[in-house]
Order: structure tokens, then sequence, then C-alpha cells
């Protein structure tokens, strides 16, 4: 059974500026999914799964799912911040999205495959979906058998801004933890930093693992999710600005022995935009690509 591509697209965009999943940034419009889904194609997945706001469903079928007709399968679910468990309601005036991983949750009637989870403002490259899904389409014979692909943070700290990013501890290939951080940046020595916990800045190494949220997992991921999300939403859904990561859950499931996620080297290297202010470094690198043969004139 080939595996799926589930792509988080439903994010607000908030600090680009507007949808930049819509955003034509290649030499010919090309958008940062139409790279992610061509490789897909190329690497073996078998159909594409997006995850979008209702708001804007219409102009993401007009200029995106159309193009990828008679290339692969494609779904559409949609996330909302009020689709939440039965017994809870969303808090009068939040406004922000309850996480990537219930953005995650909304694929659960659609996939019942071992899946990769991708953001869709993130270029990951070819050799990271080759190796993702020669891990995915192997026999997974138990629950808990999960993947991710590891980038190093030197390679994704944008110079407009902080970022977020899962910062990864690895033993013997397998993650160990993976503690969400969400303001590294550069500090004025050209140090890649970070505000822990108590707000005490702490240093990370160029080649520290973290994780992109380009993860691989079996369908059990989904029932685990559920009853983490009822414990999240138990603590916290008065908190307008707390937010349920996939790395929190896949940390929760490493330390309760109930998952071990083996960690996929790439020669991939990461780039994105997080601020419009990086769109014309992304746009000269897609016209590189492009120029050295790695992408078709026309991928669709």
């Amino acid at each position: 059974m080939k595996p799926t591509l589930f792509v988080l697209a439903a994010g607000m965009g908030s600090r680009y500026g507007g949808l930049k999943q819509l955003d034509g940034l290649g030499p010919h419009g090309e958008t940062i999914m139409d790279y992610s889904v061509y490789d897909a194609i190329r690497s073996g997945f078998g159909k594409v799964v997006f995850v979008i706001r209702k708001d804007f469903e219409q102009d993401f079928r007009k200029k995106i799912l159309s193009k990828y007709e008679n290339h692969i399968p494609v779904e559409v679910v949609f996330q909302s911040v009020n689709d939440l468990p039965e017994g809870f309601s969303c808090p009068e005036g939040r406004t922000k999205p309850w996480g990537t991983n219930h953005a995650v949750l909304m694929g659960k009637n659609v996939i019942h495959e071992p899946f990769a989870v991708i953001n869709a403002d993130d270029f990951y490259g070819r050799d990271s979906f080759e190796v993702l899904a020669k891990e995915l389409s192997r026999n997974h014979d138990h629950e808990g058998d999960y993947c991710m692909v590891g980038f190093r943070v030197g390679n994704t700290v944008s110079e407009s801004g902080t970022v977020s990013r899962g910062v990864c501890n690895v033993v013997n290939g397998f993650l160990d933890t993976v503690v969400e951080r969400t303001a590294i940046g550069y500090d004025e020595k050209g140090r890649i930093v970070f505000p822990d916990e108590n707000g005490e800045v702490q240093e990370l190494a160029p080649n520290t693992p973290v994780s992109m949220n380009m993860w691989g997992f079996t369908p059990d991921y989904f029932n685990y999710s559920e009853t983490s999300f009822i414990d999240f939403l138990k603590r916290d859904i008065d908190k307008p600005k707390a937010e349920f990561f996939i790395p929190s859950v896949v940390n929760e499931m490493i330390t309760n022995g109930k998952a071990t996620v083996k960690v996929l080297d790439t020669t991939s290297k990461w780039f994105g935009v997080t601020y419009s202010e990086d769109r014309p470094t992304v746009v000269a690198k897609f016209a590189e690509l492009h120029a050295k043969g790695e992408y078709p004139e026309k991928m669709f």
C-alpha cells in the first residue's frame, strides 16, 4: 500500500502577511506545495490529503487542486477552531487555530494507511521525500512505529525573524525527546538562540537536529491524538494562545513507551517563507533549481 502525503495548509499566515500557501514563488507561478506534491509523486506516494480552512476553499480548489488532476488522487479536509470533541466548546473570542496536531486529527476519516505529515509552506527537497516514502512503505507490524526527517537547525533559521522548531535529542538513531521552541533566531553575535521556559536565553549548535514537521505515522496515531487532545483541552482550553503541537504528542508517546520514532537523515536543505522578507530569497532559490534541471519547466 502506497503511503499518503498529508499537507497542513490551514495556517493563517499572519507573520507572512497573507495566504502564503497560494503564493506563486516558482518561475512559472509554482507554489511551494507544487514542489512537495511533485517530489511526493516521484518518491512513491499514492494520495495527497490537504487540510485547509473552509473560508479559502474556493480559491484553493481553483488555484491548487485543479492542477493535480490526472496526476495523483487528492482529498480535502477542513480545520476549524469549533471542531472539538464532545463536551467542549470554543471559548468566545478564540481565533487562533488549535495547532498542528489538531490539524492532523482532521484527517482521521480519510487516511487509513501509513502517512507523512508536512507543512504547506516549507520546501523539504526531493531526498527527504524519498527517504520518508521508503520508510513508510515497509511493513509496520505494531502500533507506534513512527519516523521523522531530521534537519539541522542552522539550515532552518530565518534571517527575517524568529521561528518555531521542534528541538530534538537523538539516541542511537531514534528520537529521545522533542521540545517545541517558538522563538529561535540569531542574536547580535550571530549565534542561534531561544528563550527557555524561564525566559533564560539558551544557545543551539548549528547542527542540532530539529523537526520541520516532516513526520511519518501509522493510522493508530489518530487514536492516541484524540485522547491527548482531550487532556490538552481540559488543561489549556482557556489559554488564548495555547496550541496542540505534534512534537508535544510525539514526546508524550515516547515518554510513555507508546512509540518509537526513527530519525531519518537527508541530504535535502530546507527553506521556506516564514516572513514576507524571506520571499525574494526563496524565489531566487527556485529559479536556481529549475536552471539546474532539478525541476522541469512544467511540473503539472
